[in-house]
């Protein structure tokens, strides 16, 4: 673990999380928001989403990827150089191909994120201004929480030997490509609940970053998805009460 690829992916992982405090939006000021609307914004100056534009939205979901993703594939990533120290494996192949799926994953939902504050569904500052939407996001995640997709994903997060040993001739570049995937299949939905939760918020990040490293672990995620699910699921049904 103190090799210099473990010190520097420590590091990045670090460094994302700096940012994302440093750029977090106090909650004070996420209830001024909801408050006074985007002219809050405007007259503070700050440069918002419709302002910020698409690249700026894009580079923003890349950084929260890398803050929240990269901790929950660690035992993966230790499991690949452990089998691969002897064959002289690129172990930054790995991380970059993992990494360049979650940029992917990024690019397609600052764009959502573009598309729903269009229809003013999200605030400048990524927060659901729709009881409807928040609802309808927390009873995906919670279904999704049972899906075959989601088991099969997972089954192969919780056991990463298996699942490298079954595409070890591909080399690390393939296998982070792959690692990617799967981390997508598991997690996407509950990413998109920083919608509800809010964008840039360090508390839903924090929250949902500890969630799903616990859902990857193989004696404690078993007993933590499909409860979940029901919890986001009457999440979901108690918002739909209120928006009735």
């Amino acid at each position: 673990m103190g090799m210099p690829h473990w010190l520097a992916l420590f590091g990045l992982i670090l460094a994302a999380w700096i940012m994302l405090f440093v750029l977090a939006v106090p909650d004070d000021m996420r209830a001024l928001s909801r408050l006074y609307g985007a002219e809050f914004w405007k007259s503070l100056c700050v440069v918002t989403l419709d302002g910020a534009g698409y690249v700026n939205a894009v580079a923003m979901w890349a950084l929260m990827s890398a803050a929240m993703m990269l901790p929950t594939a660690l035992p993966a990533f230790a499991t690949y150089d452990d089998i691969g120290r002897q064959t002289e494996v690129r172990f930054a192949a790995l991380v970059a191909g993992y990494a360049v799926v979650w940029i992917g994953f990024s690019v397609i939902a600052a764009a959502v994120q573009m598309a729903l504050f269009g229809l003013e569904m999200i605030s400048a500052i990524g927060d659901s201004q729709s009881l409807w939407l928040s609802a309808g996001l927390l009873l995906g995640a919670g279904l999704y929480q049972f899906s075959p997709i989601k088991e099969a994903c997972l089954s192969k997060c919780r056991q990463p030997l298996t699942f490298f040993m079954s595409h070890w001739d591909e080399g690390p570049w393939r296998n982070g490509l792959r690692l990617g995937l799967v981390c997508i299949g598991c997690c996407w939905a509950l990413m998109l609940l920083a919608f509800v939760g809010g964008v840039m918020n360090l508390a839903f990040m924090g929250m949902a970053t500890l969630i799903m490293v616990l859902e990857k672990m193989q004696d404690v995620g078993r007993y933590l998805t499909r409860p979940l699910g029901v919890v986001l699921i009457f999440g979901a049904v108690a918002l739909m009460l209120r928006a009735v």
